[in-house]
């Protein structure tokens, strides 16, 4: 299938369509600005699954039937009918692994009933709060976390087990999960060195200094044994890393990872003979991703996921010969897997296009592979049934807001839809189809994404201004074969700009996820570069392949979050390119978002003591002094992941380069994601005023 997809590239690259006239027709002539981001909202709210009912015949989601933002919980069967609203939203439950039993928090105090609900009792009441209740592989017991310390209850005999007695000045302890039935993981994570980063709020009465501790904390990982006092240490200084035991309790894995996700390794730990072995790693100059690992669900089988091959694939190892298997391969990635049992893997796969996502299950006995679903789509959010029988998951494809599906997998023949949560009022805009198609960059080699739309009454013979969007996260998937569940917004506006004669350019850039490790890492230590350099190589493509329709002297470009960031690099790496930039909730300097967020930005650019290099040449705000081209910014005031400060640092530049031509504008209430309909309505007539005032 993959060498197929690759052979036809170029072949399709060819039969690329220009639109013509009639064709450019296909556009929403009624939509307005006040439609868009104004309430009731035009494709609805999308329903968000939350939870299986305890009987798993039925599933909870949060929605509002009325395409307003307030949402609340529905409950609707996995075989149909009509969304029931739920007033008294119901307890998590968590089902034993016989799926015999569910246990539940109320009020602080832990209970377990029948799958269905009867015989419920209560099993711990103390006046602290238990929290995370986690059951024993035999369904026997259950361990929790009650104020730092972890205990275990029995559920068939009276019986209560202390298994930690931290100090009072020491970090609590988090429950990983069980190893066999008499073994549990423990970690404590040291936020010591952590660091207080301020996002003041002006709008109450007074106004708060908004402190938050961010930093990425030290963890040391232990076995606890329930017949012994003692903890074992089974690592420390790995800052990233994730635990599992398997069913039998022979074994324990860590699946260890820097601070900078430079290094992997696998550690197993074989409690019988007291030892450890590195049964897998992996080294990278960028940074890990997509990175899973899961015990099967009754033997000493691990499945991982690894971009070792430089594609996210899947990997089985047994630890009883210290074996370790690469499932599948090729140049496509593994975006989502989970065990049905010991012999069966379910996954999600881009093998079939970069844009679509399709279902397989892999039989481990026969090493065959069953594909799921058909038609071509885009699925994700993908949610598995406690007992394994059924899939919950997203399914969009182009001008398809997202619905709910479900997938029978002890009897799999197709998918079915659960949800029908698109408003009527939808499909009164003639929504335009996207041009979704892939070319090739300046090195000949590397394959990029891109979707196009063309203005109303399009005529290959004019020439029109042109508006590029950057999608937000740096690492994100956004052009594909399907509605953006996280930009639909400023998909609705971008149908908006082509009333207004503008072509529409999205490219997923080197940094996006779906298209290997080397291309999310390529931008390592220097972010910025290499995705402008993936947007001038899709305008000149395109201008190319339209027969020069674009007017590449009034080039617009927007974007928020690092789209934000992408729009104020780019309008300075290449003035000659870009012509005016619109800058949403955008990083400025990425010292700041450092501090704010290491998680993120260490990986990518190293820390800013030792790698100064990296967060200068990064940076907008290095080149802000040298700003030739009109500028927009756009920010929340309180904004707690992009800091305001960045807007300010970026425009007291400006103001002392000298430079009037910048607008500015500051949303008192909002943070990073904003929730006012009307901040949203002002923000984006903002941007397209600023677009007609200096693109046309």
């Amino acid at each position: 299938m993959r060498s197929i997809r690759y052979a036809l590239i170029p072949f399709l690259l060819l039969l690329l369509w220009l639109p013509t006239e009639s064709e450019a027709q296909d556009v929403p002539e009624n939509l307005t600005l006040e439609e868009i981001f104004l309430e009731p909202v035009i494709p609805g709210i999308r329903p968000q699954f939350r939870s299986f009912s305890a009987s798993m015949d039925s599933i909870y989601f949060a929605w509002n039937d009325s395409s307003y933002f307030d949402t609340g919980l529905y409950k609707m069967a996995l075989t149909g009918g009509e969304p029931e609203k739920v007033e008294t939203p119901p307890v998590r439950t968590i089902h034993s692994p016989d799926n015999r039993f569910v246990a539940f928090t109320r009020d602080g105090n832990i209970y377990i009933s029948n799958a269905d609900g009867t015989r419920e009792r209560r099993l711990v009441a103390t006046k602290e709060r238990e929290i995370n209740p986690v059951w024993s592989p035999n369904s026997r017991s259950l361990a929790f976390v009650r104020d730092g310390d972890v205990w275990v209850t029995s559920v068939t005999r009276p019986n209560l087990i202390q298994v930690t007695k931290r100090e009072s000045d020491q970090p609590g302890y988090s429950l990983n999960g069980w190893s066999g039935n008499n073994r549990l993981i423990l970690s404590q994570s040291d936020h010591s060195d952590s660091r207080t980063v301020y996002f003041p709020e002006y709008v109450g009465e007074f106004v708060t200094p908004g402190a938050s501790r961010r930093g990425i904390p030290a963890v040391t990982y232990f076995s606890a044994h329930l017949d012994s006092t003692s903890l074992d240490t089974l690592l420390t200084g790995y800052n990233r890393s994730s635990a599992a035991g398997s069913f039998s309790g022979t074994f324990s894995v860590i699946d260890a990872q820097d601070d900078a996700l430079k290094n992997r390794k696998l550690i197993a730990f074989n409690h019988r003979t007291d030892s450890e072995e590195v049964i897998f790693e992996d080294t990278t100059e960028g940074w890990l991703h997509g990175t899973f690992r899961s015990f099967a669900p009754r033997s000493d089988q691990l499945m991982f996921l690894s971009e070792q091959s430089g594609w996210n694939h899947i990997y089985v190892a047994d630890l009883r010969n210290s074996t370790v298997s690469q499932i599948t391969d090729g140049d496509f990635e593994i975006t989502w897997a989970r065990w049905l049992d010991d012999h069966r893997i379910i996954y999600a796969s881009n093998e079939a296009d970069f844009g679509e996502r399709h279902l397989f299950i892999h039989h481990l006995r026969e090493e065959t592979t069953e594909q799921l679903t058909e038609r071509e789509a885009y699925r994700y959010q993908f949610a598995l049934s406690p007992d394994h029988s059924k899939l919950i998951y997203a399914k969009t494809y182009f001008n398809e807001p997202y619905e709910l599906y479900t997938i029978d997998l002890d009897n799999p023949n197709g998918e079915s839809q659960v949800t029908n949560s698109v408003p009527e009022r939808f499909h009164e805009f003639n929504w335009q189809k996207e041009q979704y198609v892939h070319f090739t960059g300046r090195d000949g080699e590397t394959t990029l994404p891109m979707s196009v739309l063309y203005p109303q009454n399009y005529d290959e013979n004019r020439q029109y201004p042109v508006v590029v969007f950057a999608h937000g996260a740096g690492s994100l998937q956004n052009v594909y074969k399907g509605w953006s569940n996280n930009y639909w917004r400023e998909y609705m506006f971008h149908q908006y700009l082509l009333l207004h004669d503008y072509v529409v350019v999205e490219v997923d850039f080197r940094h996006s996820t779906g298209y290997g490790r080397k291309f999310r890492e390529d931008v390592t230590n220097w972010m910025g570069k290499y995705e402008t350099q993936d947007i001038v190589d899709g305008l000149d493509w395109l201008q190319e392949y339209t027969g020069g329709a674009l007017d590449l002297d009034n080039v617009g470009i927007y974007g928020g979050s690092y789209g934000g960031f992408m729009a104020l690099y780019a309008v300075t790496d290449k003035p000659d390119r870009f012509h005016a930039a619109a800058a949403l909730r955008k990083v400025t300097n990425w010292v700041n978002y450092y501090w704010a967020n290491p998680w993120y930005t260490l990986p990518r650019l190293g820390h800013p003591d030792e790698d100064e290099e990296h967060y200068e040449r990064s940076s907008p705000l290095t080149y802000a002094p040298d700003l030739e081209r009109p500028v927009i910014l756009l920010h929340g005031l309180i904004d707690d992941n992009v800091g305001a400060q960045d807007a300010f640092q970026y425009a007291e530049e400006l103001i002392q380069s000298g430079n009037t031509n910048f607008e500015m504008m500051i949303y008192p209430s909002e943070r990073h994601g904003f929730t006012s309909p009307h901040s949203w309505h002002d923000e984006y007539l903002r941007i397209f005023e600023f677009f007609e005032k200096h693109l046309k």
